[in-house]
């Protein structure tokens, strides 16, 4: 670990310099009192443009970003390149979506997608599927952040989970004292660390391999002499279905998971949710910087760690190529960029799932009563919990599991899509066929998953997410993403559910979100949100 002194002492004081601010973030804009969901786990629902900017691309953009898309680029090459494409096309998708989202839930309170839902379609089962799909999609996700630092402790010769277990305590304390304002005020500091670490790394890596036409060239070379025909600096007739189906599916997945919605319900008004919608496609631009640090760790002829089962581990090839490109004090930079990049996004998740546990299950099947304190409180234990479970994940499971897991949570999230997404626009769906078309694209989504090999692990089922058209009867070996089939599938179950309930009049909900206009840009923010408990 000597050889590592100074990357750990800079990565350590900075990773402390954030604690403190976290704790710090108790007082900053300090309400009367923080003891209320709006409060705690919404931050006031006032956070401006540049905070919101911020908080946003700091929870959308992990840790795990920032090792796994460069390791899948540097493993598999082209395809890695499906998350740039996503990131681009989910901004204009949402720009109204989210606005029109702000709108009802801050007229109405809701603080969760399950509240809305709960209010919309007038039923309490639907919506406690919504929030368990959330929980169950959320978990691993926070799980990854942990990832995320150990690939840059292993880098430092540090093995052994007490590390991770002291970070995870430091980040739920002040997450409990300080609620969403923590991360908000984090994720200055940490996006700052981002683009520093990665516009130098791209400006001096290359430099030092020769130019980026080396790079392309090492990356074509390690391609070509591999026996895996999906492989290449290039996509192939095999994989580009799975490519656009996978970046399409994946845009669709990304604001339907709770911690995506809770930045931009803490917004001050839609007009700071238009213009961060705008914006953070300049994140777009440093991810496809970070995708190719995969490809420059070909060319430096950078090696993963091995683990103490003799495996290499992918996940640190960028930590690694810091460590052999960068000097000592640049490296603990970049390493503090990745491992504070895991801390802005777990705390907003953990928060997020505490939310979706207080409102659509204590409230309403606990507690109907409770008051904003006793759903502060709850808040705050669950999102204690939620944090214990992500590092019982790490210690307890092969962190290949958890990847593989995370995989499945996007295919599970998509599910949410008709109830969430559609139902912003139409009240046409009925209750029972949201409820039928969930449970059938859930289904078959975990059956294309279970038949989805990995041989270069071994493993014979939940081996990724590139389901083979074959398994279907087809005559070839093009793959595709078995969310998008099982979002399919969802949504025509949905449908014919639908008009087999309205045929049998069977009774559907009462919709107690109507109001005259949700799009008006003005006078939305003054509007006092509503409690609607015991409504609907």
């Amino acid at each position: 670990m000597s050889a590592h002194t100074t990357e750990l002492v800079v990565f350590t004081l900075l990773f402390l310099l954030v604690s403190g601010m976290g704790f710090v973030a108790a007082r900053w804009r300090r309400p009367e009192s923080i003891e209320s969901l709006n409060e705690w786990g919404l931050g006031g629902r006032n956070f401006g443009t540049w905070i919101t900017w911020f908080l946003v691309g700091g929870d959308l953009y992990t840790a795990y970003t920032f090792v796994a898309v460069p390791a899948l680029m540097f493993s598999a090459g082209a395809l890695g390149f499906y998350a740039l494409p996503y990131t681009v096309v989910i901004y204009p998708l949402v720009f109204l979506v989210l606005a029109r989202m702000w709108s009802v839930s801050h007229v109405h309170g809701f603080v969760t997608p399950a509240d809305f839902v709960r209010a919309r379609f007038g039923s309490p089962t639907l919506a406690l599927l919504i929030a368990i799909t959330g929980l169950v999609a959320t978990m691993p996700y926070i799980a990854l952040q942990l990832v995320g630092i150990e690939a840059v402790l292993k880098t430092m010769g540090i093995t052994g989970h007490l590390p991770i277990i002291i970070a995870f305590a430091i980040l739920a304390a002040y997450t409990y004292q300080s609620g969403l304002r923590a991360p908000a005020l984090i994720a200055f500091v940490k996006d700052t660390l981002i683009y520093v670490v990665i516009l130098a790394a791209v400006i001096y890596i290359p430099a030092k391999l020769g130019g980026w036409g080396s790079i392309f060239d090492a990356a074509a070379a390690k391609f070509a002499a591999t026996p895996n025909p999906a492989d290449g600096i290039t996509l192939n007739a095999s994989n580009q279905l799975q490519y656009i189906t996978l970046a399409f599916g994946s845009a669709l997945a990304l604001f339907l998971y709770p911690h995506s919605l809770t930045g931009a319900l803490a917004s001050r008004n839609r007009a700071v949710i238009k213009r961060n919608m705008s914006a953070l496609p300049a994140y777009s631009f440093l991810l496809g910087l970070i995708a190719l640090l995969g490809f420059m760790a070909i060319a430096a002829g950078t090696k993963p760690v091995v683990g103490a089962n003799g495996k290499a581990d992918t996940n640190t090839i960028v930590p690694a190529l810091f460590d052999q490109m960068f000097p000592d004090w640049f490296a603990g930079v970049a390493y503090a960029a990745i491992g504070i990049g895991a801390l802005v996004p777990a705390a907003i998740m953990s928060i997020a799932a505490a939310n979706l546990f207080t409102r659509n299950v204590y409230r309403e099947y606990l507690n109907k009563n409770a008051t904003d304190a006793q759903e502060a409180k709850v808040s705050k234990l669950v999102s204690l919990v939620v944090k214990v479970g992500a590092v019982l994940c790490i210690l307890m499971l092969d962190p290949q599991f958890s990847i593989d897991l995370q995989l499945i949570g996007g295919v599970i999230i998509l599910q949410t899509l008709p109830s969430v997404g559609l139902g912003l626009y139409t009240r046409w769906f009925h209750k029972g066929g949201l409820i039928a078309g969930w449970a059938a694209g859930l289904g078959a989504g975990l059956w294309m998953l279970y038949l989805i090999p990995n041989p270069a692990s071994g493993k014979a089922h939940f081996g990724g997410s590139a389901f083979s058209l074959g398994n279907l009867g087809f005559d070839t070996k093009m793959t595709i993403y078995a969310g998008f089939l099982a979002l399919a599938v969802n949504l025509v179950v949905a449908v014919l559910g639908t008009y087999l309930f309205r045929a049998l009049k069977v009774a559907d909900g009462k919709d107690a979100t109507a109001r005259r206009d949700y799009f008006a840009d003005e006078g939305d923010a003054k509007v006092k949100p509503m409690d609607l408990t015991g409504t609907h």
